[in-house]
């Protein structure tokens, strides 16, 4: 199999309807292209699934921040009313935790928030300037209105510029653009 033209970040279809894209992203999915992508102008499910995308480590990241933000607030409680700055107050014990619990609470929900909203950018490589596919000047103007295309990227072992464009045209789409980086 030939090698990927240097300077080259894939070949990108473009369908007119989300049931034509999610066809062919399951097509390619079977026939074994793994580093594809498909981009539309609304949420379609049946496309996330068509090219084996499963996995969201959000909610993970998202339970690990809210447990920091617990252990650090309900151990900055602690350390500083036993430790740092012990109080008598009307004869209470300086370790008195059902008073951390209300700020240990409100911390949880603040780095729960951040790791989320943190962690979504991460995952999703934002904030992101620039991408290959901007070049297209097919998917400039109909990505986000009108458009659905299924990225074929030139990192898959079975890329090869003459015979991916054959592949995609196989499946009729409107156009078929050899992407640039």
């Amino acid at each position: 199999m030939a090698v990927a033209v240097e300077g080259t970040y894939g070949m990108i279809a473009e369908f007119d309807t989300p049931s034509d894209l999610v066809r062919a992203a399951q097509a390619a999915y079977h026939d074994g292209w793994r580093r594809m992508d498909c981009y539309t102008p609304y949420p379609v499910e049946e496309a996330a699934e068509a090219i084996g995308f499963h996995k969201n480590h959000v909610p993970l990241i998202t339970l690990v921040g809210g447990l920091m933000g617990l252990c650090a607030m309900f151990s900055l409680e602690t350390w500083i009313s036993v430790l740092a700055y012990p109080l008598n107050i009307g004869g209470r014990p300086t370790y008195s935790w059902p008073a951390f619990i209300i700020p240990a609470y409100e911390w949880t929900i603040l780095f729960s928030g951040l790791s989320a909203a943190f962690g979504m950018l991460a995952m999703n490589g934002l904030p992101s300037l620039y991408h290959p596919l901007f070049n297209a000047p097919n998917f400039r103007d109909g990505a986000t209105t009108d458009k659905f295309f299924l990225c074929l990227e030139a990192l898959d072992p079975k890329f090869d510029v003459v015979e991916t464009r054959v592949y995609l045209s196989s499946f009729e789409p409107v156009s078929v653009v050899e992407v640039e980086y």
